[in-house]
C-alpha cells in the first residue's frame, strides 16, 4: 500500500510540474505590472484601463470614447515553443459604424494583438534599410508584423482580413454582433497555425502581447472587460497507457 501510495504523489508531481512548464505566463489582472502603455503619436485621448473586483474576482476594466490606446506586455516569448493564448474577455456593446475592412470603421470593444518583432539578421538589404530608417526616427524598430484578434460588430465572410491601415496586420474575428455582449467568452487560439493561414509562412520567432480597446476612428464609447490571458506551449505529447 506504502508503495502504491508513493507511485501516485509521484505521478501527481510529474503531471503537475509538466502542466506548470507547459504554461509560459498567466496573468489574472491582480495589478499591472506586466504591462506598458501603447500609445500613438496622433491621438491624444486615450483608453482608460484600470483593475476592479469582479467579486473577489480582479478583472481589467477598457473604457473607450472617440479614443485609442493599448497596454503592452513587457516581455516576449517564442511563439514556435508557446505558439496557444488564451483569455476570457466580454465586451458590454459593439460599435454601430464599426467595419473591419474600412479604416473609418476600424474600432474594436476588444481585441487582442500579437505583435511580431523584426529581425535585422533575417532580412534582406532593402527591408533592413527601411526598418533602419523607422529605427532612427522613432528610436526602435517598428514590428515586423501582427495578428490581431478582434470583437467584430458584425460577421464577416473572411476567416482573415488584411488591415485597411497595413498589409502587415492581419485581423481574426472570433466574436461578432451585440448578441453575446454582455457575456463572458473563452478564447484559445494557435498563433502559429493563424499567421501561417494569415500571411502564407513561417512567422518570426519572437513575439509579444498587446491588449486593446479603441474607438477613435468612429466616436462610440464601450466598456470591455478582461479576466485572465495566459500564454502556453500546445501541451506534453501523452504515452498511450499501452506502452507504458
Amino acid at each position: 500500500m506504502r508503495t502504491l501510495f508513493l507511485a501516485c504523489v509521484a505521478s501527481c508531481l510529474l503531471t503537475c510540474s509538466a502542466i506548470a512548464e507547459d504554461v509560459l505566463m498567466r496573468d489574472d489582472f491582480d495589478s499591472l505590472d506586466l504591462w506598458k502603455p501603447l500609445t500613438f503619436p496622433k491621438i491624444h485621448t486615450h483608453t482608460v484601463y484600470e483593475i476592479v473586483k469582479d467579486g473577489s474576482n480582479s478583472i481589467l476594466k477598457a473604457f473607450t470614447s472617440a479614443a485609442a490606446s493599448g497596454l503592452t506586455l513587457k516581455k516576449t516569448f517564442n511563439v514556435k515553443e508557446y505558439p496557444v493564448v488564451a483569455w476570457r474577455w466580454k465586451v458590454d456593446r459593439v460599435f454601430d459604424k464599426g467595419d473591419a475592412t474600412k479604416k473609418t470603421g476600424d474600432d474594436y470593444p476588444a481585441r487582442v494583438y500579437i505583435i511580431f518583432e523584426y529581425d535585422p539578421k533575417k532580412a534582406g538589404f532593402g527591408t533592413r534599410a527601411k526598418y533602419g530608417l523607422a529605427k532612427k526616427l522613432y528610436g526602435e524598430y517598428p514590428p515586423h508584423s501582427s495578428l490581431n484578434y478582434i470583437w467584430a460588430n458584425r460577421k464577416h465572410d473572411k476567416a482573415v482580413i488584411e488591415s485597411p491601415y497595413t498589409s502587415l496586420s492581419r485581423m481574426i474575428p472570433l466574436r461578432s454582433g451585440a448578441d453575446s455582449a454582455g457575456e463572458w467568452a473563452v478564447e484559445k487560439v494557435d498563433v502559429l497555425a493563424d499567421y501561417k493561414k494569415a500571411f502564407g509562412k513561417e512567422p518570426p520567432e519572437k513575439a509579444s502581447l498587446a491588449i486593446m480597446s479603441d474607438s477613435d476612428n468612429t466616436a462610440e464609447k464601450a466598456t470591455a472587460y478582461f479576466d485572465y490571458i495566459e500564454v502556453s506551449a500546445r501541451g506534453p505529447k501523452r504515452k498511450d497507457a499501452s506502452n507504458e
